[in-house]
């Protein structure tokens, strides 16, 4: 069985190279369609890309289940001890509109967990890699939280919509707001420290948060969904309750801006 540093130099090999195939489409007006159902655009890039990593990482671990935003799912996945996790470009709309923000998302989870990842932005040259026991890496440098302990004034990455009031029974934080398409990417900035924490409170795909789920916490940061249970991976159905990462102090203070007020003991509701 291979070691999840073995896993980790093939994700990161294939990730370069799905890099160069995505630059080839970049800025040059690529082939879109929109998904059924409102799940947004693919493009002949994303397909692309997606049949190299299918067909070298397949080749090359035949006994793992398959799982990428742009393959059909199947439920042969389920029985497979070791599972990839694959976006192959997170981040499209990024993608589309000539930013260099787009990001390939690739991981292998075993048993539920994910135990190596890679996450590289061709256009920025950035390759963030973990494996489970390793430390976080960008480049080759380590990488650490930030030492953000409450939120009044931390940097939050999420949407404009992730900041309705609605969603957030115990009161809106005090942050500051930031985004980026990918949400792979945000969760690298966080392990970086650039940020200091991400947050989604939509359903999450796996695809999406499997690779910088493990990076964010071998970084030093706490990583649930939005009810602040951990994660697990290759699920039948493979969506999380949102998701939420931060340093470990600030990650419990933002909890508790999602949770609803509790009622004193003995008080009235």
């Amino acid at each position: 069985m291979p070691a999840p540093d073995d896993d980790l130099a093939l994700l990161a090999d294939a990730a370069r190279a799905a890099g160069e195939i995505a630059l080839r489409y970049w800025k040059k007006a690529p082939e879109v369609w929109e998904k059924a159902e409102g799940a947004g655009p693919v493009t002949e890039a994303d397909l692309a890309v997606n049949r190299m990593l299918a067909q070298e990482l397949r080749a090359a671990r035949p006994d793992y289940g398959w799982l990428s935003e742009e393959s059909e799912d199947g439920a042969a996945r389920l029985e497979a001890e070791h599972v990839f996790i694959i976006d192959p470009i997170d981040g499209t709309r990024a993608f589309l509109r000539g930013e260099d923000t787009f990001a390939h998302s690739l991981a292998v989870a075993r048993r539920g967990e994910v135990i190596a990842a890679a996450v590289f932005l061709p256009a920025l040259g950035r390759l963030y890699s973990a494996s489970l026991g390793a430390p976080a890496l960008c480049n080759g440098a380590a990488l650490a939280v930030s030492p953000t302990a409450r939120p009044e004034g931390a940097t939050l990455l999420t949407s404009q919509a992730g900041m309705r009031p609605g969603l957030w029974p115990g009161g809106v934080p005090d942050v500051r707001r930031g985004f980026h398409t990918s949400l792979a990417y945000r969760l690298c900035l966080v392990a970086e420290g650039r940020y200091d924490a991400a947050v989604t409170l939509r359903d999450a795909f796996e695809w999406d948060i499997a690779a910088g789920d493990l990076i964010a916490r071998q970084a030093g940061a706490t990583v649930s969904d939005k009810l602040g249970q951990r994660l697990a991976y290759n699920a039948p159905t493979p969506r999380a309750a949102g998701m939420l990462a931060a340093p470990p102090k600030l990650h419990a203070a933002l909890m508790t801006h999602l949770a609803a007020p509790q009622s004193p003991a003995g008080a009235p509701d």
